[in-house]
């Protein structure tokens, strides 16, 4: 064998395993990344059934619900949709109605979200990016639905 077509196994087995560690380190990579979406985007059904992913927007007035022990019951809305949401826990010291909220969990067959992590803004000024651009978007939207429905009368 010569020289040349020693070198070109290498590389050739070189870029294999470069392309087996690649796809390794992205299925790990996969199954702990979180993508955020909006109510409007999870009734679109554009977030994954059974995978974990962050649900924001602000929580509607005179939703939330305590029940028995820890279990907490809510509606999170970006004034274009909503979803329930239960969460069991303690909830942040910010938490309350009319405020941002990002919520960790998946959706349950019953089409609820069931959260393992609640967070809140953290001040008077701050929302997150992605629950400013989605309460932007729903309120777009709702705009629009409120044009449209005064067209028609």
């Amino acid at each position: 064998m010569k020289a040349r077509h020693k070198r070109l196994g290498f590389i050739l087995v070189g870029l294999v395993v470069l392309g087996l560690a690649t796809t390794l380190v992205l299925k790990a990579l996969d199954s702990n990344l979180s993508y955020f979406f909006s109510p409007t985007e999870v009734v679109e059904h554009k977030a994954p059934e059974n995978h974990v992913f962050r649900l924001g927007g602000l929580v509607a007035a005179g939703s939330v619900q305590r029940g028995e022990e820890l279990t907490v019951r809510f509606v999170v809305t970006d004034n274009a949709n909503s979803i329930d949401v239960a969460y069991t826990g303690i909830l942040p010291d910010l938490f309350k109605e009319g405020q941002g909220v990002i919520a960790q969990g998946r959706m349950s067959p019953s089409g609820e979200f069931i959260a393992d992590e609640v967070l809140a803004k953290h001040d008077e000024n701050y929302m997150p990016p992605e629950v400013a651009e989605a309460l932007e978007k729903g309120h777009q939207e709702g705009v629009k639905n409120m044009a449209k429905g005064n067209k028609a009368i």
